[in-house]
């Protein structure tokens, strides 16, 4: 089914904020990405930029629980794989130039609102990777203490990954985290 204008925007800009941040995620770059007409910015998003970025982060959060989904009933080491596959797959299909979306937001955003909602964003994930972690057989709070390390430790990778434009960095840290998740099992 074909996406309408206001989906293609969303997604438009979360890929250009997870590319280039947020100053590169303008409403022009939106609009060329999503191949939308300029009408379409003020008739979608009232409210201006903001209203896109945090609806395009919304959509970057949401799209984590189905690749979170499959991990449910996983060793502690295979969903720590498997989170890291994730950020491989990204890294590998943008030719090293996607990162993280909200990240992009945290770091470059001037809104308090928008800080706000990547904050609650990046708990979600904790929360469901904890929830995982403690189904693989972590105590509650080695749980969420290694749900916070897991994309910590990503997202400082992926940056790396991003810089050197080479997956050593990520494979690196995925090393360091199987070996941790694999200490909570013995």
């Amino acid at each position: 089914m074909a996406k309408s204008v206001r989906e293609r925007m969303v997604a438009s800009a979360m890929l250009l904020l997870a590319e280039r941040g947020y100053q590169g995620a303008s409403f022009t770059e939106v609009l060329t990405v999503a191949r939308a007409p300029r009408g379409s910015i003020y008739h979608h998003f009232p409210d201006g930029k903001d209203e896109l970025i945090a609806a395009a982060i919304d959509y970057a959060g949401a799209r984590a629980a189905p690749i979170l989904d499959p991990l449910s009933g996983r060793s502690a080491v295979e969903i720590v794989d498997g989170f890291m596959a994730m950020w491989r797959s990204i890294l590998e299909r943008s030719g090293f130039q996607a990162g993280c979306s909200v990240l992009a937001v945290t770091v470059s955003a001037g809104s308090p609102a928008l800080l706000e909602r990547a904050r609650d964003i990046f708990r979600s994930w904790q929360a469901r990777l904890a929830e995982l972690l403690r189904t693989a057989g972590l105590a509650d709070d080695d749980a969420d203490a290694f749900a916070t390390l897991l994309i910590a430790a990503s997202e400082g990778a992926v940056v790396l990954a991003r810089a050197e434009q080479q997956l050593a960095p990520l494979e690196a840290v995925h090393r360091q985290l199987r070996v941790l998740a694999g200490s909570y099992a013995g």
